[in-house]
């Protein structure tokens, strides 16, 4: 059914970046309030949500156009890449491998069961209903592959699956609609789950010991690399992620049309695109630099001015993001929730297999579901003191993010028949 676009209020992109920002100056505020309204608004909406969804209504009243603006273009070219960088710099292999194999162990599990369940789900509802998803399953995979980005590693690696598998604005839409809703569904479950952890352990034979030693560690961690920082500290960080997002697009320009010319039977795996390339680069550059000296501009927030960079661009996808989508298409939703699943049982049978406690069960799934901006959030719900655990695998699913999804998406071409 067509609808009549409103006409928009808003055109001009400063104003537009501005409101944007105040939008999620508020989220940020309120998210943190000791207030017990917003405490509780936030329980069941996570800020995350609310950063996609309020431009995204912003979008729907004609207020702003997402369409027509130029500001996911500079967020995903420009913000992105940095973001990958800063994020990934702080990747600490030997305190992540300090976490224990069954941390490592649930995060790669979880992973997997994302990778699996995309084209799993393709297959079911191709035998069960094959009409379900109200449309031609050859073009929907495409559009899934947003879903598998944000599943795996987060908006980043969503944002480069929109752009290397091509997806239509309107399928990406959907996508990423049922990307918010399952995974924060998902999210209110692990959140519960994380009250009930001792009863969880005991029935999966866990011993969660482990946990307490971790707590202390992580302690010590952050006290031992924490500094205020300065002027120089902030430009330096800058000058990484965007020094390596400018190197990272001089190398993509000329590899891309490279492999185009010479090799165009690759075309069909992406790697005859530019953007393919430059998140490839930046990712690899930002994990090649983590076991350099630059891995302790972590001390004075490389990660945190890179998870500002990546809640701008949830907003600049939120501000395209149709909110009647899912009403249009509601066996999408069904495809989500069958993929979640296989995500969910795979993640239990190896907890229960190897008595993995309920913590390892919940963050690593929400490293991957949910990123960096709610695997802390998941964990500190066990103990504040965990929240950094979110942010190591959380990091690592940046890390994966590109790789896996891009795989999922080859899988789930197969499983649709292409």
């Amino acid at each position: 059914m067509e609808v009549n676009e409103p006409e928009v209020m808003i055109t001009n992109d400063a104003v537009v970046f501005g409101l944007l920002m105040i939008l999620l100056g508020f989220v940020f505020v309120t998210s943190s309030s000791k207030n017990a309204f917003w405490q509780k608004f936030y329980t069941y909406f996570p800020s995350v949500l609310v950063c996609y969804f309020l431009p995204s209504v912003f979008n729907s009243l004609g207020i702003v156009s997402g369409e027509d603006s130029q500001l996911y273009f500079v967020a995903s070219r420009y913000l992105l890449p940095a973001s990958l960088v800063l994020l990934t710099l702080s990747t600490d292999f030997k305190e992540i491998k300090k976490l224990g194999s069954k941390a490592i162990i649930m995060f790669l599990t979880g992973t997997v069961g994302i990778i699996i369940g995309g084209p799993l789900s393709i297959l079911f509802f191709s035998w069960v209903a094959p009409d379900v998803v109200g449309g031609d399953l050859s073009v929907v995979w495409h559009g899934m592959t947003a879903i598998a980005g944000s599943w795996i590693g987060g908006s980043a690696n969503q944002a480069a699956m929109k752009e290397v598998f091509d997806i239509d604005k309107e399928l990406f839409s959907q996508m990423v609609t049922v990307d918010v809703i399952v995974a924060n569904i998902w999210l209110a479950f692990l959140l519960i789950g994380a009250g009930k952890s001792k009863r969880i352990d005991a029935m999966f034979n866990a011993d969660a010991s482990a946990i307490e030693e971790m707590k202390n560690k992580i302690e010590q961690y952050q006290a031992s690399i924490a500094k205020i920082p300065t002027v120089r500290d902030v430009m330096l960080v800058l000058a990484v992620g965007f020094g390596v997002t400018g190197i990272a697009h001089f190398l993509a320009d000329w590899i891309a049309p490279f492999i185009g010319s010479h090799f165009p039977a690759l075309e069909k795996y992406s790697l005859t695109k530019s953007f393919f390339w430059l998140v490839v680069i930046a990712t690899t550059a930002g994990l090649g630099l983590s076991f350099t000296k630059l891995r302790q501009l972590e001390g004075v927030g490389a990660s945190k001015i890179g998870s500002v960079f990546i809640y701008i661009l949830v907003a600049t996808i939120g501000m395209q993001m149709n909110v009647l989508a899912i009403v249009e298409s509601p066996g999408l939703f069904l495809v989500g929730i069958v993929w979640m699943m296989v995500h969910i049982g795979l993640l239990l049978g190896v907890a229960k297999l190897i008595k993995a406690p309920f913590f390892f069960v919940a963050v690593g799934s929400q490293a991957n579901v949910g990123g960096a901006a709610s695997a802390p959030v998941v964990a500190s719900a066990f103990h504040p003191s965990l929240a950094p655990v979110g942010v190591l695998l959380a990091v690592l699913g940046y890390a994966l993010g590109t790789y896996g999804a891009y795989l999922c998406g080859i899988l789930m071409e197969l499983a649709a028949g292409g």
